[in-house]
């Protein structure tokens, strides 16, 4: 039995992630930044620890390192973004360790999480139809459209993201500075449609998942989501992906407009947050993912169930206090 070792299990896509791997056979390692008494499914994985920020990179890796000496653990399963840009700086540690990193090449994770060079090269490629894309110091306000998005061009669950209404809060915002490593958008009027897409590198064999979400938390996770079917779409995205050269599971984001056409917003390079709804409506990315990494083939898409789905919070128990300060 194989042990694997998870990142960031508070996070939202950790519980179907530990479930899955553990009915495929794999023993599960947990970790996060918190301690055990904070989250939740430190009590589904055989053991426990608490790591150091990833910002913290020396200390991070050094931990997770022992982690994985300590385990014997075999494969990594980064959870947030954060961690896969750690992690594709420190793949040959890993390598030395013999522990295999279940994300796609060091040129695809730069590439998906520089939001510039994606819509460079997505235009170069005619696919996907992005939403342009400028770094904000070369933009020229008076020729941009308002209402207008800033967010940083490596950003992460709509941190940092800000929306501008007119071309004088655009001039006020510029003169405060600080614009270095941001980059602006067009604003499009639209539904919000994510796509869970699992690749085998090197077969090239992939499988596209699509969801609308109706209900989101402020950091953009779907809370209420419709699963549904459609070809045009995820032929694009096994397309997009084939040209990225992605391997295992990721997610794209997309505008849909009121002509119904799709705006390519974003790629995820890891498991969405929204991976679990999914699983539930047909196609387990999480064991397909880690087929990518061991060499084994994915399974294709027999069906999915276009469905509405829904998600709730639930409390656990995970310690007894007896004295209280």
């Amino acid at each position: 039995m194989n042990t694997a070792l998870v990142t960031a299990i508070g996070s939202f896509s950790a519980d179907i992630v530990i479930k899955n791997l553990k009915n495929g056979g794999s023993r599960v390692v947990g970790c996060d930044i918190y301690p055990a008494e904070w989250i939740a499914d430190s009590g589904n994985v055989a053991s426990f620890y608490q790591v150091p920020l990833a910002t913290d990179e020396k200390r991070y890796v050094n931990s997770i390192l022992k982690i994985c000496r300590e385990e014997q653990a075999k494969v990594l399963i980064v959870l947030t973004d954060v961690e896969v840009d750690v992690w594709n700086r420190y793949r040959d540690e890993l390598a030395l360790a013999s522990v295999t990193l279940c994300l796609s090449s060091e040129e695809t994770l730069l590439l998906c999480r520089d939001k510039r060079e994606l819509y460079r090269f997505l235009m170069d490629k005619g696919i996907g139809s992005p939403i342009p894309t400028l770094e904000l110091l070369e933009a020229v306000p008076e020729c941009l459209s308002y209402p207008a998005v800033i967010k940083p061009f490596n950003g992460r669950s709509s941190q940092g993201l800000r929306y501008i209404q007119s071309l004088d809060e655009m001039k006020g915002f510029l003169e405060c500075g600080g614009s270095e490593g941001l980059i602006v958008q067009p604003y499009y009027q639209g539904s919000i449609i994510t796509v869970d897409v699992v690749r085998q590198a090197e077969t090239g064999e992939s499988v596209a998942v699509c969801r609308k979400e109706l209900l989101r938390t402020p950091n953009g996770a779907g809370t209420s989501v419709l699963v549904f079917l459609d070809p045009v779409l995820e032929a694009t995205c096994r397309d997009i992906a084939n040209a990225l050269g992605i391997n295992g599971c990721v997610n794209f984001e997309f505008i849909q407009t009121e002509d119904g056409s799709y705006h390519m917003l974003e790629c995820n390079p890891r498991f969405s947050g929204g991976v679990e709804f999914s699983c539930l409506a047909g196609y387990d990315c999480v064991t397909n993912h880690l087929r990518c990494f061991i060499g084994e083939a994915i399974e294709p898409l027999k069906g999915i169930t276009g469905m509405y789905i829904a998600r709730k919070y639930e409390e656990y128990i995970m310690g007894i206090k007896k004295q209280f300060p």
